[in-house]
């Protein structure tokens, strides 16, 4: 089942969350949502699953309008949400019998669909267990296996590997790789390693604006406008080399490199011209003057710091 908003509006009081945001995730696709706090994630994510109703535009589901009252549209949806709010006085495997019988799961069907979702999301040692009782890593993954239960054809995932130990991350991670081979999975992360290594699509918003999209290849090549050279001047004194690289004009930073003479530098516009002349002023020999990859890093801070 595909996803699309359009110019998808939502204000609070004076301040507009949420400003004219259009996207679309087809099946077998997973999209890292990315952006800074308060950029208007979470406000998106809950009008996608039509627990905030939209100021403007519209959220649709393999073509339907999605809306607070759409209820049968609503049960293709699993959403795990941030805070990830569980009854904590009941045990893990009766927690998720209710999620699957909340979501309409026939009764035949029900304790095959737990049994199912405890092996997945490995809470086999913890299953009797009360989820007030369970660690923060075994709630998260309590509350996507409750979010799962129904075999959802979309996921809405909220920073899902939050609390997690580096174990339990590499094989949630795997997990939500894997249902994005049949499912439309949208997962929101400030984890950017974590977002390139899951996701096939990358979707980054700031200040409720949909700032940039494409594959993380895409928008490491893109740079937006931006480039970053690796330079060597080896017989330039260390504090000069800094002084003139720092100076010179759209540069955006500078970082020594590893190797003797080496230096980064992070500019707003490709430049290269413009080190190499001021380089030859000096009377130094550039050993390597090359364009590097821009990291994921650089991409997300050019598109968010406005």
């Amino acid at each position: 089942m595909d996803l699309r908003t359009e110019h998808l509006t939502k204000r609070f009081g004076p301040q507009v969350a949420v400003d004219q945001v259009s996207f679309s995730v087809q099946p077998g696709e997973v999209v890292g949502f990315l952006g800074p706090n308060g950029a208007g994630k979470t406000t998106t994510m809950r009008m996608i699953c039509g627990l905030t109703a939209p100021d403007g535009g519209t959220v649709l589901l393999g073509g339907s309008a999605m809306s607070p009252r759409s209820m049968e549209l609503r049960r293709n949806i699993g959403y795990l949400p941030e805070a990830n709010p569980l009854y904590e006085d009941l045990p893990v495997l009766d927690l998720l019998r209710f999620g699957a019988r909340l979501q309409g799961v026939d009764r035949t069907l029900i304790d095959n669909r737990v049994a199912c979702m405890v092996e997945a999301c490995g809470l086999g040692d913890e299953k009797h267990k009360r989820t007030g009782e369970l660690s923060r890593g075994y709630r998260q993954r309590t509350g996507l296996a409750f979010a799962l239960v129904h075999d959802p054809a979309v996921l809405i995932l909220d920073e899902p590997t939050t609390g997690l130990d580096p174990n339990q991350i590499v094989e949630i991670r795997a997990l939500i790789k894997d249902l994005g081979k049949s499912k439309t999975v949208v997962f929101s992360t400030h984890i950017l390693s974590e977002a390139e290594a899951v996701c096939d699509r990358l979707l980054i918003i700031n200040k409720g604006k949909l700032v940039a999209e494409g594959r993380p290849d895409q928008l490491r090549s893109k740079g937006l406008g931006g480039a970053t050279y690796m330079v060597r001047i080896p017989a330039a004194p260390l504090r000069d080399a800094l002084r003139l690289l720092q100076g010179l004009p759209h540069v955006l930073g500078v970082e020594k490199g590893t190797a003797e003479g080496a230096y980064e530098v992070r500019m707003s516009v490709p430049a290269a011209e413009s080190i190499s002349a001021a380089c030859s002023a000096q009377g130094w020999d550039i050993s390597e003057l090359r364009l590097a990859e821009n990291r994921l890093e650089d991409v997300f801070r050019d598109a968010t710091l406005n």
